[in-house]
């Protein structure tokens, strides 16, 4: 293949022709002499080219224009210059847009004829140029400014087709903008291969050269002397705006009915970003001000379009930042590593954008969302160890480099895994499913080479452009340079603030127990003593009330009633704090208790408690277990539970459901507890911000007087109850639709 791609640069960078629309010299650089020219001189000067070959270029030019010559000659350049010139001919001056560059030893001239060139106002360019910047900036999406980029040059060339390419990493292109006569197939969303623009021509387009080509079946002119006097080798076209093509090119476009084309090079920090490709199926001639007009136009394309891409990364990045600062923060505070990852789950998920997540710490591993099974998780991580480079590993297409995830592709094609810590096994996978893309080739993508006899290779154009599909498998969503950068970043912060501070974590918890420990007997003494004083107001009050009654005016009876109503409440608050201090001071009596005879009491109880009114509907799927419990305690955690599910409740028809989860649903929780009990309601749900706080003391959602009131402290004695059991509680629910309370009891 490298002795293709070399017979291709030599043939598209040294062709030794040019396309007729113009005529090019070659000058020995000390004394400006003509050492080469095109064999069409004759054409546009009247003097053939052979009468040219050793003559100065001051035979030719004015003394002011010759000036302008050594002006930029005096320079130190490595680009284009562009000038005016007026060439004298037998039959007068003639104008000519002249392109000067510098090759090793040579001066290149390159001239077109003014005459060939339609009579656009400068002015009219000008204002279309201004129009089109003007639009493209209040345009805030990449996708939406490349669109009215495609329309702008469109309007500005009137060419049939104008596109917009973007690269991939493969450099393959897709067409991500399209403007075109409405009679013409589209485009839009067709992929070419990187075959289609070989390395060579690639590489032009990098160094931002624009390329017109205005008839495709023109004939090339050739340079003559084939071999320049001064470099002893063909001259380098490399430069040249009017290089001859490539009969793979001429026979490419010919293959999409395209008989003129102009290419805007998109360059981005140096590299190829993309091209805008305007295409005619007729042969068509641009003014040399609209084409410069248009390279304007490209490069402020291609700053306003990293200006909006950047923007849209970085919102994208501060986003991410942003979640990792919420989620750092709740692993500084939180009392071990596993539960600050994963609960809540979806921080741990938003982190890198994945749809599942494991956490290995040691053997014990932990699962978040969508993911492989334990026994594969353990298979996949023996196998990721070997392929970690810098604590990272991570692919977008994992089948293809692990062949047992194809069977679990559906979950994890796509995997980013996170080594914390290699001595004791700290790991963090995320996961990306398969994203089955189906890409729209602009024609076979497969057909671009062929062996002829003796084994040369050769482009060979495709001959159909029609949509031709393929199915790309076994891939998910690659993962984006940010997130990476972000998982790393998350290995450095779990080091500083959990690896590094676990002993002085495991210190402040014991701390804590024992500071909790000496809370609860203070609670309850004070508890205790706070009661004697407040049943004293309370007497006082009513007393005042009954023996004072007919002195008092309504205001001093409004005020001695506020008084007799606030002591009942703070007494009802006194007696929630004793009993809450109370489980602190008790040893739990563990029995096996029948869980169906527990509820049955504790349903019984209620209905007593809500004579006339609405009759809910209880549901028990299936026979609840026997556990190991203390049933005085339990039999509080149901009755809370019940509790609100009744009170919270507006609907017509009230059903609550209890029950436990089946093996495979207690997996999906992540929960080593053997068993996990749900109570269900179709309440009037919790807002997502609530769900924490619903367990603080005291905390009610709603204003006193409503939903039957209280004190605000069921869920905390209920929580407390579960812990105390060496169990957990959480809630899910939706607004309108109703809870679910979830618990274990471990012991």
């Amino acid at each position: 293949m490298s002795k293709f791609y070399n017979h291709d640069r030599q043939s598209i960078y040294f062709p030794g022709s040019i396309q007729p629309h113009g005529i090019l010299l070659a000058l020995e650089e000390s004394k400006l002499a003509i050492v080469q020219a095109s064999v069409n001189t004759e054409a546009y000067l009247e003097i053939p080219y052979q009468n040219l070959l050793g003559q100065q270029i001051e035979t030719l030019l004015e003394a002011q224009q010759l000036k302008a010559i050594h002006s930029c000659l005096s320079k130190d350049f490595s680009g284009v210059n562009s000038l005016k010139l007026s060439i004298r001919t037998q039959k007068g001056d003639r104008p000519f847009n002249a392109l000067l560059y510098r090759l090793p030893g040579v001066v290149v001239l390159e001239l077109e004829p003014l005459y060939l060139q339609h009579q656009e106002s400068l002015f009219s360019v000008s204002a279309a140029v201004k129009q089109a910047i003007a639009q493209w900036q209040q345009v805030s999406t990449y996708r939406e400014f490349l669109q009215s980029v495609a329309e702008e040059i469109h309007n500005l060339t009137e060419f049939d087709r104008v596109v917009v390419y973007q690269f991939d990493a493969q450099k393959a292109g897709e067409v991500i903008a399209e403007a075109k006569r409405e009679d013409l197939p589209s485009y839009l969303g067709l992929h070419y291969p990187a075959s289609d623009i070989p390395e060579p021509v690639r590489q032009l387009h990098q160094r931002g050269i624009l390329r017109f080509i205005p008839n495709l079946k023109a004939a090339a002119v050739n340079l003559l002397p084939e071999i320049n006097p001064v470099t002893e080798q063909p001259l380098d076209l490399s430069l040249a705006m009017l290089r001859s093509v490539d009969p793979c090119c001429v026979e490419y476009h010919q293959n999409m009915g395209v008989a003129a084309i102009m290419v805007i090079s998109l360059v981005k920090d140096r590299t190829l970003w993309g091209l805008i490709a305007c295409h005619h199926q007729t042969p068509k001639f641009v003014s040399y001000e609209i084409r410069e007009a248009c390279e304007l136009l490209g490069q402020f394309v291609m700053a306003e379009l990293a200006s909006k891409v950047d923007r849209e990364e970085q919102s994208y990045i501060a986003k991410l930042q942003s979640l990792q600062s919420e989620f750092l923060q709740s692993i500084s505070q939180a009392e071990d590593l596993k539960s600050a990852l994963v609960n809540p789950a979806p921080r741990l998920l938003d982190l890198v954008s994945a749809q599942g997540a494991a956490v290995c710490l040691e053997d014990e591993i932990t699962l978040v969302s969508a993911t492989p099974t334990f026994e594969q998780l353990r298979n996949l991580i023996n196998w990721a160890d070997t392929q970690l480079s810098n604590s990272l590993f991570y692919t977008d297409s994992l089948p293809k480099l692990y062949p047992e995830a194809l069977a679990f592709k559906d979950v994890a094609s796509g995997l980013l895994l996170l080594q914390i810590s290699k001595v004791r096994r700290y790991y963090i996978l995320w996961f990306r499913p398969e994203v089955l893309q189906t890409i729209n080739w602009a024609g076979d993508p497969n057909t671009f080479v062929t062996v002829a006899d003796g084994g040369t290779l050769s482009l060979s154009p495709r001959k159909s452009f029609e949509k031709w599909q393929e199915t790309v498998r076994f891939t998910s969503l690659p993962w984006k340079g940010c997130e990476l950068d972000q998982a790393l970043n998350l290995k450095s912060a779990i080091v500083g603030i959990v690896i590094h501070k676990a002993d002085e974590l495991a210190r402040i918890n014991r701390e804590l127990e024992r500071s909790n420990q000496e809370l609860d007997s203070f609670a309850y003494a004070a508890s205790h003593d706070l009661k004697e004083p407040l049943r004293g107001i309370h007497n006082y009050s009513t007393l005042l009330l009954k023996g004072y009654e007919s002195v008092l005016d309504d205001m001093g009876k409004y005020r001695l009633h506020t008084l007799i109503r606030l002591t009942r409440r703070m007494e009802s608050l006194i007696d929630v704090l004793l009993k809450f201090s109370r489980l602190g001071q008790t040893q739990l009596h563990l029995v096996p208790t029948d869980l169906n005879q527990l509820v049955s009491r504790v349903i019984e109880d209620l209905r007593v408690s809500r004579q006339q009114q609405v009759e809910p509907i209880i549901r028990i799927p299936r026979s609840l277990p026997t556990v190991n419990c203390d049933a005085v305690l339990v039999t509080e955690v149901f009755t809370n539970l019940l509790s609100n599910a009744l009170k919270y409740n507006d609907k017509a028809e009230q059903w609550i459901e209890i029950g436990y989860l089946d093996a495979q649903e207690t997996e999906s929780y992540q929960s080593s507890a053997p068993i996990i009990f749900y109570v269900r309601d179709n309440g009037i749900g919790i807002q997502k911000r609530h769900l924490e706080i619903i367990f603080r003391l005291f905390k009610r959602l709603h204003e006193q007087h409503l939903y039957g009131g209280g004190t605000g402290a069921g869920l905390t004695i209920t929580k407390k109850i579960i812990e105390y059991h060496g169990g957990r509680i959480w809630v899910e629910s939706t607004p309108s639709v109703g809870s679910t309370f979830y618990f274990t009891l471990s012991t």
